[in-house]
Parts: structure tokens; sequence; C-alpha cells
């Protein structure tokens, strides 16, 4: 599936009236777009152009004011912890085999340089895997105590951020995650059927149902 980067906005769109709707404390962590300054000196660091639809999303939120559970996996992060996350990757795999290089055939290593972490908590990251190949934007998961993973993953960040809007407004799943409300009314999203967070209840979230 190819989505471009004008759904990216149309897909934040969608996920911001939800959140304003539904879990206004949630949209308030919600941060404003980041310095295209600091995206091209990221960019420069980094040695690796962002793809069309990481610059979109970056350009309707640099990440979140706070952490929250805001979407499946990792909660995105700003273009600065982007470089900070990255920097402090690249320096612990080094030249470590064990690190920078995949431990079986067709597997993934630790970390790559052309990974770009868009989303993290705890060290593990969700990455855009920008090497050169047919399966250049695809987004996967790097584990802070193992190998990368892309198999679970989506061809794009838009084609991602189009499921979680999806989700939000129809029902479903994104994976093997739903979105709930928690009773303090922000949005948590957990393994679909796991009705309670630290002993309090998680209520289903409601649905725009839309089309």
């Amino acid at each position: 599936m190819s989505l471009t980067s004008s759904t990216v906005r149309a897909s934040w769109a969608r996920i911001d009236a939800w959140l304003r709707t539904h879990a206004p404390a949630s949209a308030r962590l919600l941060a404003p777009p980041a310095d295209p300054d600091e995206v091209e000196r990221a960019q420069v660091e980094m040695a690796v152009r962002f793809p069309q639809d990481l610059l979109e999303s970056l350009g309707c939120h640099d990440g979140l004011v706070s952490w929250a559970n805001m979407l499946p996996e990792q909660p995105p992060i700003p273009v600065t912890e982007i470089v900070a996350f990255w920097r402090m990757s690249v320096e612990i795999a080094g030249e470590d085999p064990d690190l920078c290089e995949p431990h079986a055939e067709g597997g993934e290593p630790w970390w790559h340089p052309q990974w770009i972490p868009w989303a993290q908590s705890d060290g593990d990251s969700q990455v855009i895997d920008m090497r050169e190949g047919p399966r250049r934007g695809r987004l996967g998961s790097a584990a802070h105590d193992g190998t990368a993973s892309f198999g679970d993953g989506w061809p794009s960040l838009a084609v991602y951020l189009n499921d979680v809007a999806d989700v939000l407004d129809h029902g479903g799943t994104v994976g093997p995650w739903a979105p709930y409300l928690t009773t303090e009314g922000e949005l948590w999203w957990s393994f679909e059927g796991r009705t309670e967070l630290n002993g309090s209840p998680l209520a289903p979230a409601p649905t725009t149902q839309r089309g």
C-alpha cells in the first residue's frame, strides 16, 4: 500500500480531531510543529535524509510535550531526541559485530546508522529504515535488548498513521493494539481484551464512525 505525504497531514488531522473530542487531556500533550532548521540540522548530523512522510509528520507535531501512550508501540519523540537517541545508539554499536551486524542470514543487527528512531520509550524504539532498496522507508522495531525486526511493522510511516486514524474513527486494532480510555479520560493503547490498567478499568475508545 502506498500513501502520499498529504495523507500524513490528513491522518494527523483525524487523530487530532478524535483526541479533541474524546480525550482532550491527551490532545494537550501533542507538541506544535518542529522547527524546520532543527529538522535540517538533524538530517545533516545523521547523514540521512528524512522520508517525506516523516517530514510531514514533524510538520504537524514535533513529538509530545511529555510521555503518553498516545500511539501503538512507542510515543513519537521530538527531533532533538531523535538525534540524541540515534547518536547514542550509533556510539553504543560502534564497530562491535554483535551489535552492528546481523546475527543470522536475512536477520537484522541491533542498530544501523541509517535507521531513524521516530518513536522511543525505555530504550525500545520504532525506527524508519532508510537503507537503499525496495523496502526503504518501512517501519520496524529496535529493542534495547535484542535485534531489530521489520516483520510485524508497516511499509511506511504514512501507512501506520493512516491505520491509527482508521481505528480511532471506525474501531479495530493496529496490529495487536486496541485504543482505550483511562478513568482520567486519556487515550491508552493496550493489547486487545486487556481492560485494566494498574487496577483501574479501561473503557473501549469511542469511534467517530465516519463513512
